[in-house]
Formats: C-alpha cells, sequence, structure tokens
C-alpha cells in the first residue's frame, strides 16, 4: 500500500508498505528521518517518540497506514529557520546528551511540555519524561536542560544572557 503523509511540513509518500510496518521504521528507513531511535520496539523506552497531529507517540506502535493523511513531526522538526529549537539548544549546553539513543524521545516530549507549561515544576518535568528511559545520564542534566529552555523560552533575552 502506498502511504501519504505530512512530515515536517512537506507531503511524504512510502510505496509497498507492508500492513504490519511501523511509522517508525517507514521514517528511518524509507524516508531517511534516523531521528527518532529503534530501541525495545515495545513503546516502553521512548526513543521513538514523535507528534502525530500534535500528540507525542511512540512511533514503533504506530502502523503506518495509521498515519495516512496525517501529521508528523520528529526530532528533525523542532528546529527552523536553520535554528535549533530552545531545547534542542539546551540539551546541547548542558551535557544531557551522552550516547544519544534516549535523546530524540526526550527533546520531544520536552517541546510537548514546555509548549503547554511555560515554567514546569521538576515534578511536572519528571512526569513529562516519565516515560523516557536513559541509561547514561542519570537525568540531572536532563532536568537542568529542561530547567533553561523553560527558561529561554519564557524570556529568551535573559536566557540568552544566561548561557
Amino acid at each position: 500500500m502506498r502511504v501519504t503523509f505530512t512530515v515536517n511540513g512537506r507531503e511524504e509518500s512510502a510505496d509497498d508498505v507492508w500492513e504490519g510496518e511501523s511509522l517508525l521504521y517507514v521514517l528511518r528507513e524509507r524516508l531517511g528521518l534516523p531521528g527518532s531511535k529503534n530501541a525495545c520496539e515495545q513503546g516502553e523506552c521512548g526513543s521513538c517518540t514523535v507528534y502525530l497531529d500534535g500528540t507525542p507517540v511512540c512511533a514503533c506502535l504506530v502502523a503506518a497506514g495509521q498515519a495516512q493523511g496525517r501529521r508528523v513531526r520528529t526530532v528533525e522538526g523542532l528546529a527552523e529557520g536553520g535554528r535549533l529549537d530552545p531545547v534542542q539548544e539546551a540539551f546541547m549546553e548542558c551535557g544531557a546528551v551522552q550516547c544519544g539513543f534516549c535523546t530524540p524521545g526526550l527533546l520531544v516530549q520536552a517541546h510537548d511540555l514546555l509548549s503547554r507549561v511555560a515554567r514546569p515544576s521538576d515534578a511536572e518535568i519528571r512526569e513529562a519524561l516519565a516515560g523516557n528511559l536513559c541509561r547514561c545520564t542519570g537525568y540531572e542534566k536532563i532536568l537542568d536542560a529542561v530547567r533553561l529552555a523553560a527558561e529561554r523560552k519564557a524570556d529568551p533575552a535573559r536566557g540568552e544572557a544566561g548561557a
């Protein structure tokens, strides 16, 4: 079957998609978007998190055919106009990126949180990121990055000066 959907603002199509093929597979292997990672294939780790019609989902659990006619935004799509999103910048600056396997999902989840809550508490950050597993960082640098991104999104001038 052919699946046509919008990915990061561009209409894309994938041909010869079989019924059991995941959205994650189509994004990575057919469309050349390797940002979302294939880790557990069970929706437990969060590494493959993408937006589907504005809602974060585990792309490994979404059948590719379910994306027909819908909007998908991957970690690659967070950057706009050639500039990284403040969440992406903060993760780099705070050292929240280690092996990088969990990073795409954490970025999408943190981006989603900050689109809903301008200044989240630590409890809100932890709750939002609870479905994303990281085996490298111990999470403290990830929390630091989300706090920094929240500061920058709330007050861009102050966030830049604080860097």
